[in-house]
């Protein structure tokens, strides 16, 4: 448990000095700063591999699966990768719902920040669950393995043209009913008095919207990292390191989002990839750096094809 409070303990000091120190004052971050922090907590994720060496080396922390050091620092990479990966799809959704109810950049990361909060406790639930279902019930592994086969062909599948809607979700309808929603930013409060009526601003509204969409998006993330690995530190480390690096991420991609619309079959492959992983198992071992290198080849790929196509497109 050591383990665990300690990380839980530096990701909430982080927390803390961003909202505190780093971000003290709204403002709008511009690609440079967003491009500076994605290189940082893509760099810390990379090095915390390093760390799970160590603590699997020196045996800090519960081994359920037996783990080697070497694999347990692949695991995370590649659960890392698999959930940043399937965090391009959320950058999406969270432009759409930041454009829907024309929330102000300089706000945008308030809003993502305490959105953090939740993706962690939630997250943490969903890993607590899906991690003793898995242990408990041997055939639910076949179930996340078919989920997440029928999550991939849904995405090949489905039209282009299907866009969420924020104003028109069953989030913010429910929310009308339970409270009172004002139309008017005030600075970067969530609430707002008028006529003795406390009323939410757009930034709550936007905040509960992405919220409960992290949740459906973690789904389908959850049971993909699950095949890659049992092991709940594995599996929560590596969500929390995606999670964590979303914010900048969308800061410096936001502009860019369109450049990299081939990068969805990079998700459909990997969704494919580890579904079938969780199927076959019984009968096909993988080692682990092959998962590594397919996850790692197929967002290259989708990168690569998505610049190129959009660099001709612009020519």
């Amino acid at each position: 448990m050591i383990v665990w409070i300690t990380f839980l303990t530096a990701v909430l000091i982080f927390l803390a000095l961003d909202l505190g120190v780093f971000n003290k004052t709204p403002h709008i971050i511009s690609s440079k700063e967003a491009g500076k922090w994605t290189g940082i907590w893509v760099a810390l994720s990379f090095m915390f591999s390093g760390v799970i060496y160590w603590l699997y080396s020196a045996t800090y922390i519960a081994n359920p699966d037996n783990l080697q050091p070497t694999t347990a620092a692949i695991k995370f990479i590649t659960g890392y990768l698999i959930e940043l990966s399937l965090s391009i799809d959320n950058i999406f959704v969270i432009a759409i719902i930041f454009a829907a109810f024309k929330i102000p950049q300089k706000y945008q990361h308030r809003v993502l920040f305490w959105g953090i909060l939740g993706a962690i406790i939630f997250r943490g639930l969903m890993i607590f669950f899906g991690v003793m279902l898995i242990n408990k019930f041997y055939w639910m592994t076949y179930i996340f393995g078919a989920f997440l086969i029928y999550t991939a062909m849904k995405m090949l599948f489905s039209g282009k043209d299907e866009q969420f809607q924020p104003k028109k979700s069953f989030v913010y309808k429910s929310l009308k009913k339970i409270m009172p929603i004002s139309n008017h930013i005030d600075e970067e409060h969530f609430f707002v008095r008028r006529r003795h009526i406390t009323a939410a601003t757009p930034l709550f509204v936007a905040l509960v919207v992405i919220e409960v969409m992290d949740v459906v998006f973690a789904i389908d993330s959850v049971p993909a990292i699950l095949a890659i690995t049992n092991d709940p530190f594995l599996v929560f480390s590596s969500n929390i390191f995606a999670i964590l690096g979303l914010r900048s991420m969308y800061f410096f991609l936001a502009n860019m989002l369109a450049k990299f619309s081939y990068l969805e079959y990079s998700l459909i492959a990997i969704l494919s990839f580890v579904g079938l992983k969780m199927l076959l198992h019984e009968y096909i071992k993988l080692p682990e750096w092959v998962s590594l290198a397919f996850i790692a080849l197929s967002l290259i790929i989708g990168i690569v094809i998505s610049l190129r196509k959009s660099s001709k497109e612009f020519v």
